[in-house]
C-alpha cells in the first residue's frame, strides 16, 4: 500500500522505522533480529537506505595499487521484499542519484515494481568518501529531481528507451527528503525551500526530513513550507542521542545542531548508560510533543539502537 494511502487513512499518528542493510557478508537474519523489537508497534512501514559503493586502492604483488569498487551494504531491494515477506510490512527502498546511471536506476525500478513494492524515497545521496563534492556517476543524474522525474515518467509508461511503446506504467509513491535547518549546500534556507518547491510540483508525494533534535526547527519549517504551497504531508524524522560522541559527529555529519539543554544534560552524564537515559527521555519529550502537533507519522532512525526506539515508543 502507497504511504500516502497510509497516510490519508490513518485513525492516529503513525510510526515507521528506517533501517541499514546489514555489513556484507552478515545474513537477512542481522535485519529480523534487529526489527523484531519493533514489530509489536505495528509500523506502517519500513525504510531501507542505499549505500553506494566506495572505491579503495589494494597493493599487488608487485608493488603497483588496483582499484577495486567495493559496496559494503548491498541488497536494499532484496531486504526489502524479505521484509515484506517476513512481516506482512510495506517496506520503502531509498532510491539515489550516486552510484547509478539512468539505466542501472531504470532496471532497478523494475525490479521493484515486479516485487511489488510501490514506495520508493527519492534521493540525491551523499558525495563519495573520497570526493568533497557530489558527482553523478557518467549516465546517472545530478539532482534528486532528476531522479524523481524518471520514476514519475515510468509511473506514465515512458522508458530510457524510446522504441518503447504503450509501456508498462508503475505505481509508485514518491517520498522526497527536507531539511529543516537547510542543506549545508544551500546558500540559504528560502532557496533550499524552492528547490523543496520544485520536487513536489515536480511530483513528490510527501517529504521526509533530516533528524533534528529541536521541535521548534521543525514547525518553523512546515510553517515554511505551507507559506509557499507545499501542501503535501511533511514527516518529522527522528534519533536517538545515546553518547557525548554524537554531539560532535552528528553535527558534523549531518549539519545540525543540538540543542543547549540537550547538549549540556548530555556532558553531565558520568557513564554511557546515563547519556542513553538522557537521549531516550529526550526523544520522548520531542515525540509526544510533535504529536500534540499533529504530524501524520513519526519516523525513527533506529540505526543499530532498536532498544532505545522501542522504549521511546512504548511510552506514546
Amino acid at each position: 500500500m502507497k504511504v500516502i494511502d497510509k497516510i490519508k487513512n490513518r485513525a492516529a499518528t503513525l510510526i515507521s522505522f528506517e533501517v541499514l542493510p546489514p555489513l556484507k557478508g552478515k545474513t537477512i537474519q542481522s535485519v529480523f533480529e534487529h526489527l523484531d523489537p519493533l514489530m509489536a508497534f505495528n509500523p506502517a512501514w519500513i525504510n531501507v537506505t542505499y549505500h553506494r559503493s566506495e572505491s579503495s586502492f589494494k597493493r599487488r604483488a608487485d608493488g603497483s595499487f588496483e582499484k577495486v569498487e567495493l559496496r559494503k551494504r548491498p541488497g536494499t531491494v532484496g531486504i526489502c521484499a524479505a521484509i515484506m515477506n517476513h512481516y506482512q510490512v510495506d517496506a520503502v527502498p531509498h532510491l539515489i542519484c550516486g552510484g547509478f546511471t539512468q539505466r542501472e536506476t531504470e532496471d532497478a525500478l523494475i525490479d521493484l515494481d515486479f516485487l511489488g513494492i510501490d514506495n520508493v524515497l527519492v534521493l540525491r545521496g551523499d558525495a563519495a568518501k573520497n570526493e568533497g563534492q557530489f558527482n553523478p556517476q557518467p549516465g546517472g543524474h545530478h539532482y534528486a529531481i532528476d531522479l524523481l522525474q524518471q520514476v514519475g515518467n515510468m509511473n506514465k509508461g515512458i522508458y530510457l528507451d524510446e522504441d518503447i511503446k504503450n509501456g508498462g506504467k508503475t505505481n509508485f509513491c514518491m517520498g522526497v527528503a527536507g531539511y529543516p535547518e537547510k542543506h549545508f549546500e544551500a546558500p540559504n534556507l528560502e532557496i533550499d525551500l524552492q528547490y523543496l518547491k520544485a520536487k513536489v510540483d515536480a511530483g513528490a508525494d510527501y517529504i521526509m526530513t533530516q533528524m533534528f533534535f529541536d521541535n521548534q526547527k521543525f514547525f518553523d519549517f512546515v510553517e515554511a513550507c505551507r507559506s509557499i504551497d507545499i501542501t503535501v504531508p511533511i514527516i518529522p524524522g527522528l534519533k536517538p542521542i545515546t553518547n557525548k560522541k554524537q554531539l560532535t559527529v552528528l553535527p558534523r555529519i549531518f549539519h545540525i545542531d543540538i540543542p543547549t539543554a540537550l547538549s549540556e544534560a548530555m556532558l553531565a552524564c558520568k557513564t554511557d548508560a546515563d547519556c542513553e537515559q538522557v537521549g531516550t527521555e529526550w526523544l520522548i519529550e520531542q515525540s509526544k510533543e510533535l504529536k500534540r502537533f499533529g504530524v501524520p507519522v513519526l519516523h525513527y532512525y533506529t540505526l543499530g539502537k532498536p532498544k532505545v526506539i522501542a522504549n521511546v515508543v512504548q511510552q506514546l
